[in-house]
């Protein structure tokens, strides 16, 4: 059978995942925070945007491309950034990127991945965006950039919604701890997976290698939940923000607006785009749902918006972009697919999302992604 008859949805991918990797990595993978009372409100606000079906419009081939930020791409859904990728599936970073390189979307590595910027400089080609917790030095903070511009990375995402280490019961429970340590009812775990820890055993016990770099033996004395780059970064101000906007010639976007005010001002502080994010509820369990933000912002500003945090499938996309975003990234989506089917997951999921899109546009009588709008109940 193909993997599509196998998994034709995302929650297919998600229980072959769970199965495969380690309980204390699935509880990092797939926790938020809190009550985790932000991951029911995500799927119930995108469930309450409705369609109007459409009919009589006879053979109709659904227009998946899209321009964002001057380049065009043929879907409009990208690869988000996720902290110690590696850690869910063996050289995660390097298949994602490679991924987003063959399949012409953006993929976004994360300051706290298990892959520094240098590492993955031959495999980004066009796709490489470059996602930023501040550092408070800025002799790193400069480092930072010219790393990432000398691997190939054109675009810098600013994450602004992380003030401090969210408590993460979940994943404390799970028995993680930063940098990862097999202790023995860890390697319990472990040994139930063979093909996970096969795959570790080659690339090694993951890292936030970049973090490291800078402050390589920092990080004994943190709380479970927190790591190496609590050390190093800062809480940004408008301050900051303008200063990176100097510091750093390519697109710039903002990561984890929530409130339509600060939306407005982002466009008046040479902010290229604005990301829509409640951290898929890993920061803040008193949040709203992304979705719900997502109006309000895209009417306080004329910059493109992204939007994650919820998606489960192609329809899922559609939603937030008839609400408003011009584009749309998943984290953990592309993690499960990598945990369900290794190497061959990302493909396969991106095969998913742009079948559903399409099945589903044509319910609604839309050719393209600009008539999304006009079809929402």
């Amino acid at each position: 059978m193909s993997l599509s008859q196998t998994y034709p949805a995302l929650s297919d991918l998600k229980a072959r995942a769970r199965r495969r990797i380690p309980y204390f990595v699935w509880e990092y993978l797939d926790s938020a925070t809190g009550a985790e009372t932000i991951t029911a409100r995500n799927r119930a606000a995108l469930d309450q945007v409705l369609f109007r079906s459409s009919i009589l419009h006879g053979e109709m081939v659904p227009d998946l491309s899209t321009r964002f930020l001057g380049r065009a791409y043929p879907v409009p859904f990208g690869i988000a950034p996720f902290g110690m990728s590696g850690l869910i599936w063996p050289g995660a970073e390097r298949l994602l990127a490679g991924h987003g390189a063959a399949a012409g979307v953006p993929y976004t590595l994360s300051t706290v991945a298990t892959q520094t910027p240098d590492a993955l400089a031959g495999v980004i080609g066009d796709q490489g965006w470059f996602q930023m917790y501040p550092p408070r030095d800025m002799d790193i903070r400069a480092d930072m950039l010219r790393r990432a511009r000398e691997a190939g990375f054109h675009t810098l995402v600013l994450t602004v919604d992380v003030p401090a280490a969210s408590r993460r019961e979940r994943q404390t429970r799970g028995g993680l701890v930063q940098p990862p340590k097999l202790t023995p009812r860890l390697a319990m775990q472990v040994a139930r997976c063979p093909v996970w820890a096969a795959g570790m055993r080659k690339t090694g016990l993951p890292r936030m290698r970049l973090m490291d770099s800078y402050a390589p033996e920092a990080q004994g004395t943190l709380p479970s939940t927190a790591h190496v780059g609590y050390l190093l970064r800062t809480s940004p101000d408008w301050a900051y923000l303008a200063d990176l906007r100097a510091a750093w010639d390519g697109s710039l976007i903002v990561k984890g607006v929530l409130d339509a005010g600060d939306a407005a001002r982002l466009g008046d502080e040479g902010v290229d785009a604005i990301w829509v994010s409640n951290h898929a509820g890993r920061q803040f369990d008193g949040a709203p749902a992304s979705i719900s933000a997502l109006p309000a912002i895209r009417a306080a500003t004329h910059l493109p918006v992204i939007f994650d945090s919820g998606i489960e499938g192609g329809l899922d996309i559609l939603r937030a972009l008839a609400l408003g975003a011009d584009f749309v990234m998943l984290g953990r989506a592309w993690h499960y697919a990598l945990g369900a089917l290794g190497r061959a997951g990302p493909a396969h999921l991106h095969d998913m999302l742009a079948q559903d899109m399409v099945a589903n546009m044509a319910q609604i009588g839309a050719v393209s992604l600009a008539d999304l709008p006009g079809r929402v109940v």
